[in-house]
């Protein structure tokens, strides 16, 4: 009898101490980051995105990222996005933004651009939002890096 009350309280310890790292995860989880940037590209078939922008988190931390995004397609052209914003989730830690993303995207933009997208790396999703100039026409799949 007492072995089983033993174990009956060693397994509704276990249990209380799991759901208390859940709920400390998912509160972590609930850090908001938003990235604002400007790229510059170009492609004919390969397509090569370059830019800088800065990562700001709720926490009151920010950092500067380089980004470079690679990708093959059928696709064409040269633009620019300045003053683009982009939204995270997913976020534990402002580090988790860094890394490769899996992206896919279907543009067509002439003088007026623009981009649209939502990435994922794992859990952490990226959503994209920009306007540029330029011209941008085309289907591709690649990456998209953000690096420190």
């Amino acid at each position: 009898m007492q072995r089983t009350l033993l174990s009956l309280l060693a397994a509704t310890t276990c249990a209380l101490a799991m759901s208390a790292s859940q709920t400390a995860s998912a509160a972590d989880a609930d850090l908001s980051c938003k990235l604002h940037y400007s790229l510059t590209g170009w492609s004919l078939i390969y397509k090569h995105t370059t830019g800088n922008g800065v990562v700001t988190c709720a926490n009151g931390h920010s950092m500067q990222v380089h980004i470079v995004a690679k990708a093959v397609g059928l696709t064409v052209g040269k633009w620019r996005i300045e003053d683009g914003k982009g939204d995270f989730t997913h976020v534990f830690h402002m580090r988790d933004v860094l890394g490769k993303y899996a992206q896919a995207a279907a543009d067509a933009g002439v003088v007026k651009s623009g981009e649209a997208q939502v990435l994922s790396k794992g859990e952490v999703s990226l959503a994209l939002a920009g306007n540029g100039q330029g011209v941008d026409i085309g289907v591709d799949l690649g990456e998209f890096t953000i690096s420190h």
